[in-house]
């Protein structure tokens, strides 16, 4: 039976050809998949169109305000200046310069852009070719500049939370369009440029370049842009102090970036690669040691402004000179150092068991140091051997010293085979270094013993230097202005400035002979004076006796003062009176004061006889520049009047004779100039030693002790410890100064050399007068007599032995009126 014809030959019946053209069971199956399949497609579409529809409805209006950003206002911490604009302290959680974009060096911005976001002057916020270079990258795993745009890093890093989620994600994106339509390309990379933190609590790369180089952004070189530029990813962990290999690797990669993108030439790309950079790490010693004035002034403005001192950009100028402070410094430092080197060797800080093999050895002594790190120019160095006559020891860098001879001296007994454990200096200790003025190596140790100084203007009370310890970090009390401390001999121009108002003249005649209070006079213990050297030299004119600092003296005077004039009297000096009990001990320095109200005190001398209250702040602005506080002192005037002219013109003479002949001659004898007035004081046991004195235009106090009081020294006295103090700083303070003497006020006459009172010259306090006039036109005081010096009969101090009165002096003394 032939077969039918198929669908496709001539012969086929339609019925057959229309069976044939119909779908087969599996066709229609697929297409009805593809149907499906579409549809869920425009239905997903449809979907995700429509959430992010809503998305963009709910999210958008609840996107954050940047219309401030227009005016870009960040964090900026509190600064303060010197006098002469010198950053002295800064305060707050974020170090920041805020630069305006036109001041930001080409360089710079060129090496952000090439390692963050070249295209960023050409696309609108999103770089969708850089989208889809990274993700190409990172299939590949090639290294990429990323996707993120830095308008996207703005709005990330100004407004958004690190997490990584998607409603995070959109908020961004739909922040970046934000952005992008409100700000200029200018300003949103103004903002990144200030805003964004690169590592050590610098934000921006103003901030940047001082924390790592130490120099202003206009300065950078094409290698130190690039590295900085390498901060952003990575801040943490790719700086180049916590990690100098791999910011090194970092600071390459965007050199070459640079050049890809044109920003450098060839040339400029292999100098930056050749340089070596010196990147800023641990402590500046070049920078001005200003500690203490800077808390007190972050003290100040807290107190005014709350926490908002840390993030305003207040700017706060003081009245300090950068120069007197840094000599201050040095030479309070040096002053402690040196009596340092005359104690006993304490032993080294700490012991380590250093391991044999190399890399071992170099990470223990990096761990131990990094413990004891260098305070100063007082540095830290393990030992790696010792012997009696030499110690090799090495420093964190790696360097390795040699200490031989007089480097030795210091800690030789810590070199004895006897040595007790703990002091004995052997492999392994950890010890404090000093380079010498030779430039030889010399073993010491840190001190326990504080000092204090402060220096003023006493026309003004202007605060020029202070130093209120050895080290701020070691200990932030600051014993300028909160220790009170006993001012001992430092205290007695005040009594002698009191006798001065009952008749007193710098020739009365008083004797320096010895004292017994028994307890029926002081109410407790008997009590037996005496002087520094226990020896007693007769009567002698209060001028000598000041100069020599006589104790017994000072107690006749105010026993003839009185007691309770004398607590008055020097309360117009600003001491408090309830911290000088009006005994006799008073007269001795017994009370309390500290060194800023002895600074104060001794200026009303300088400048004088007028109170002044001291100062440090002349203005604060905000980081536009705008003033918003400034201050200036009154300037003295008869309502601020202490003491009479006279008096205080009268009391520098006698302070001067300190400075010339007296227990502080070294002072004039150093400084080669006749305008410097003062007072050496030590207290009982040379528990504290002082000096205070002034010249002029500025007044000075030194102080030096221990925290927890015990004696300095037997031998320990203000003219030793406290005076040289001084003296150094003097000696760069006052360069280029003129020599300036008080003139005389009205009121005073000079005869024979010395001046008195105009009353008491005609006769109230002197024996008798003369026929001639002084110069002044008053009446001639005829001198009093004096044996000529003999050089060989010098005391220990250096001061001629007092000789006994003339029957003249004698006749004018009140000898009577202080013997036992």
């Amino acid at each position: 039976m032939p077969s039918e014809p198929s669908a496709d030959e001539p012969g086929a019946s339609s019925s057959a050809r229309a069976r044939s053209k119909a779908p087969r069971g599996w066709e229609r199956a697929l297409l009805s998949v593809g149907l499906w399949a579409a549809g869920l497609a425009l239905a997903g579409l449809v979907s995700i169109v429509t959430i992010a529809g809503v998305a963009l409805a709910v999210a958008y209006p609840n996107l954050p305000d940047i219309s401030d950003l227009s005016d870009y206002r960040p964090k900026l911490p509190l600064r303060v200046y010197s006098a002469d604009g010198m950053l002295i302290g800064e305060f707050g959680e974020e170090r920041r310069n805020l630069t305006p974009i036109a001041q930001i060096p080409k360089v710079m911005k060129d090496a952000v852009l090439a390692i963050e976001d070249s295209r960023f002057y050409s696309h609108g916020g999103v770089d969708y070719r850089g989208l889809i270079r990274a993700a190409l990258a990172n299939l590949g795993r090639v290294k990429s500049q990323g996707a993120s745009t830095i308008t996207m890093q703005v709005a990330r890093n100004v407004y958004l939370s690190s997490e990584k989620t998607f409603t995070r994600k959109l908020y961004e994106v739909l922040l970046t369009f934000k952005l992008e339509h409100l700000l200029s390309k200018d300003q949103i990379l103004e903002i990144y440029m200030n805003q964004i933190y690169l590592g050590n609590r610098a934000y921006g790369f103003a901030a940047a370049a001082d924390t790592y180089f130490g120099k202003a952004m206009k300065d950078l070189t094409v290698a130190e842009a690039a590295m900085l530029a390498g901060l952003p990813k990575s801040p943490s962990s790719n700086n180049p102090i916590a990690n100098p290999e791999r910011a090194r690797t970092r600071q390459l990669y965007i050199i070459d970036r640079m050049l890809e993108n044109d920003f450098i030439t060839p040339e400029q790309a292999e100098a930056a690669r050749k340089q070596e950079l010196k990147i800023r790490s641990g402590v500046d010693n070049t920078r001005v040691h200003a500690e203490y004035v800077a808390e007190t002034v972050r003290q100040l403005v807290y107190a005014q402004y709350g926490d908002e001192a840390y993030t305003r950009g207040l700017n706060v100028f003081t009245t300090v000179s950068a120069v007197q402070q840094d000599a201050a410094y040095r030479a309070l430092r040096k002053g402690i150092m040196d009596y340092e080197r005359r104690q006993i060797y304490r032993g080294p800080e700490e012991f380590l068991d250093l391991p044999a093999a190399a890399q071992d050895l170099e990470d223990a002594i990096d761990d131990a140091l990094a413990e004891h790190p260098d305070n100063g120019d007082v540095m830290s160095a393990v030992v790696l051997e010792a012997t009696p006559k030499k110690i090799l020891a090495v420093r964190q860098s790696g360097e390795k010293l040699e200490i031989t001879g007089e480097g030795l001296r210091p800690a030789q007994s810590g070199l004895s085979d006897k040595a007790p454990p703990k002091i004995r200096i052997r492999r392994g200790a950890v010890v404090r270094v000093v380079k010498t003025a030779k430039g030889a190596w010399e073993i010491t140790q840190l001190p326990e013993v504080e000092g204090a100084f402060v220096a003023l203007d006493p026309r003004d009370g202007a605060i020029h230097a202070m130093i209120g310890g050895f080290d701020f970090n070691k200990n932030k009390f600051n014993h300028v202005t909160q220790a009170w401390r006993q001012p001992g001999s430092a205290f007695k121009p005040f009594i002698y400035s009191a006798a001065l108002e009952k008749g007193f003249t710098p020739s009365t005649v008083v004797n320096d002979a010895p004292l017994f209070f028994d307890a029926g006079v002081t109410g407790g213990q008997p009590w037996e004076p005496k002087n520094y050297d226990s020896k007693f030299e007769g009567p002698m004119p209060l001028h000598t006796a000041l100069a020599k600092s006589k104790n017994m003296v000072s107690i006749r005077i105010l026993q003839a003062v009185g007691t309770q004039n004398a607590q008055d009297w020097i309360s117009r000096f600003g001491f408090d009176a309830e911290k000088h009990p009006p005994y006799l001990t008073m007269a001795l320095g017994a009370g309390s004061v500290t060194p800023m109200q002895m600074a104060t005190a001794y200026s009303v001398f300088a400048n004088g006889g007028y109170r002044i209250n001291p100062w440090l702040i002349t203005k604060i602005t905000d980081q536009r520049g705008k003033t918003l506080v400034e201050s200036q002192p009154p300037l003295p005037n008869e309502s601020a009047r202490a003491i009479d002219a006279r008096n205080a013109f009268i009391m520098s003479r006698l302070l001067q004779e300190i400075t010339r002949a007296g227990t502080a001659a070294r002072a004039q004898r150093e400084l080669k100039r006749v305008d410097l007035y003062g007072k050496t004081g030590t207290t009982n046991d040379s528990i504290d030693t002082w000096f205070a004195g002034y010249q002029p235009t500025l007044a000075a106090v030194v102080w030096m002790g221990y925290d927890t009081p015990r004696s300095l020294g037997d031998r320990e006295t203000g003219g030793g410890l406290s005076l040289p103090i001084w003296i150094s700083f003097m000696e760069t303070a006052l360069k280029g100064v003129p020599v300036m003497e008080p003139s005389a006020p009205e009121g005073v006459v000079n005869a024979g050399g010395e001046w008195y009172y105009e009353e008491y010259a005609r006769g109230g306090g002197v024996a008798s007068l003369g026929g001639g006039l002084s110069d002044n036109g008053a009446p001639a005081v005829p001198a009093a007599p004096r044996a000529p010096e003999d050089k060989s009969l010098m005391n220990s101090d250096g001061l001629p032995p007092s000789r006994a009165p003339s029957p003249s002096e004698e006749r004018r003394s009140i000898l009577d009126l202080f013997r036992n």
